[in-house]
């Protein structure tokens, strides 16, 4: 296999896991108050959403490199 057909496995799958999932979450520490040496944080959870449509668009991308990537 080579490179372009490797990355459009990748493609294909961060596609699926896309729709399958639709986004993701992660926690980050933000600073509120900070008083000299005393600092105050809080956790904030944030949510990235994935359309659905950019899912399809890596599928059907990775589809084509998967067909396409060993000619030339």
């Amino acid at each position: 296999m080579n490179t372009v057909k490797i990355f459009g496995l990748v493609l294909i799958i961060a596609g699926a896991l896309a729709i399958a999932y639709g986004g993701f979450s992660f926690t980050k520490d933000t600073t509120v108050v900070k008083l000299g040496s005393v600092e105050l944080t809080a956790k904030e959870k944030e949510t990235v959403n994935i359309p659905l449509w950019a899912g399809i668009a890596a599928i059907f991308g990775g589809g084509l490199l998967l067909v396409t990537g060993g000619r030339k």
